[in-house]
């Protein structure tokens, strides 16, 4: 059973994700911390739970998403995994940050090996499915459990609304037609937890997300 810990991170309100089994061990997805207070509230929640980081893993490389990269190999030893169609999006980070005023970006390490389109990762006693839904970004990933019935969606899918396409690499049609192809034949009750704002679930958006 997947046991799952929000925590929103920088000026983006960028959600962060821990997920961790009965088995103690976890994953964090999308570390958005900027600030020292940020870094300190992800370890502290760590400790007080006693979990073990085994994974590090990203939905897609734009900068809200990999602030905490370079924190969490240097805190844990964890490079992080994503496609390899997000590396181009990774490597641009340091040019951009500063002119948005990001000046203590520090340089995410590049993945030991990359994530697939398709496949499953594990951790402990839980299984994430890879879930291939670029749009937003060239190659982003969800990860999605069956067995806790939830998706951790990134920028795809928000409540009521859906990813911008306008950066680089993304595009409109294409994650329409992810996300009605890929993500609208997940079960109704499957909860989605977004890279931004609150959860919501597949058979919600179907029925209300106004993009549909």
């Amino acid at each position: 059973m997947i046991s799952l810990k929000i925590f929103t991170f920088n000026a983006y309100s960028e959600n962060t994700y821990v997920l961790y089994d009965e088995t103690k061990e976890c994953v964090i997805i999308d570390p958005g911390m900027y600030e020292g207070y940020e870094q300190n509230e992800l370890v502290s929640f760590i400790k007080e739970e006693n979990l073990k980081p085994v994974l590090l893993l990203n939905t897609h490389c734009h900068l809200d998403h990999v602030f905490g990269n370079k924190f969490v190999f240097d805190t844990y030893g964890l490079k992080p995994k994503f496609h390899k169609g997000e590396l181009a999006v990774l490597e641009a980070v340091p040019g951009y940050a500063p002119s948005m005023g990001f000046t203590k970006y520090e340089v995410s390490p590049l993945p030991d090996e990359f994530l697939p389109e398709t496949g499953t990762i594990t951790f402990g006693n839980s299984t994430l499915d890879l879930i291939f839904a670029p749009g937003h970004s060239p190659a982003h990933l969800c990860f999605y459990s069956k067995a806790d019935d939830l998706l951790i969606g990134g920028d795809v899918l928000f409540y009521g609304s859906i990813g911008r396409t306008d950066l680089p690499g993304g595009s409109h049609q294409q994650l329409l037609q992810n996300i009605s192809e890929k993500l609208f034949v997940l079960p109704d009750e499957t909860k989605v937890y977004p890279g931004h704002g609150p959860a919501t679930t597949i058979g919600f958006e179907k029925q209300h997300n106004p993009f549909f």
